[in-house]
C-alpha cells in the first residue's frame, strides 16, 4: 500500500490564511468589542492604560505573525520559486505587502507607540487644566496617526489575504478546465 505524501504547500497556505485572519480579526475585535467595553467600564485613565497594553500585545502578536508569514513565504519560494504554474509559488506582490506590514508594524511599535505612551502619561499626570488640555491635544494628534497606521496595516494584511485567496481560486479554476 502506497503512503500518501504530505502537501506542505497546502499546510503552509492554511497557516498563512489563519495568521492573516488572526491579524485582521484581532483588530476588528479590539475596535468593535474591547474598546467600547473598556471605556464603558473604567474611567479615562485606567481605560487608556489598559488599552495601551492591549495594543502593545496586538503589536507583538503582529510581529509573530509576520515572522510566520515570512518563514512560510521563504519556504514556499525555496520550494516553488516564482513559477506561476505552481499554485504555491511566491509572487512579488507578497514580498511587497509583507515588507509594508513590517515597516508599519515597526513604525508603530518602535517609534510612534513609545512617543504616544510618553504623551499619554504627560496628559494623565498634568495638574492644571491648561497643561492637561495641551498634553491631551498633543497625545490625540499622535494617536490619530497611530490609529491610521493600524488601519493601513490591517488593510495590507487584508489585501494579502484576498490576493492569496484569489490566486488560489484562479489557479484552481484554471486546473479544472
Amino acid at each position: 500500500m502506497e503512503r500518501k505524501r504530505v502537501n506542505w504547500g497546502m499546510i503552509g497556505f492554511f497557516v498563512e490564511m489563519c495568521a492573516l485572519t488572526l491579524w485582521v480579526g484581532g483588530l476588528v475585535v479590539i475596535i468593535a468589542v474591547v474598546i467600547p467595553a473598556v471605556f464603558n467600564s473604567f474611567g479615562m485613565e485606567p481605560a487608556g492604560r489598559f488599552l495601551r497594553r492591549v495594543f502593545d500585545g496586538y503589536g507583538y502578536l503582529n510581529l509573530g505573525i509576520l515572522l510566520v508569514l515570512s518563514l512560510v513565504a521563504f519556504l514556499r519560494f525555496r520550494t516553488y520559486g516564482r513559477d506561476t504554474s505552481y499554485i504555491f509559488s511566491v509572487m512579488g506582490w507578497e514580498w511587497w505587502l509583507l515588507g509594508g506590514m513590517f515597516v508599519v508594524t515597526m513604525g508603530i511599535l518602535g517609534i510612534l507607540g513609545p512617543q504616544a505612551v510618553t504623551l499619554q502619561e504627560q496628559a494623565f499626570e498634568a495638574i492644571s487644566k491648561e497643561e492637561k488640555d495641551l498634553a491631551y491635544g498633543q497625545f490625540f494628534r499622535l494617536h490619530m496617526i497611530v490609529r491610521a497606521l493600524h488601519l493601513v496595516n490591517v488593510g495590507l494584511a487584508f489585501s494579502l489575504f484576498i490576493l492569496k485567496l484569489r490566486k488560489t481560486l484562479v489557479h484552481h479554476l484554471a486546473d479544472a478546465r
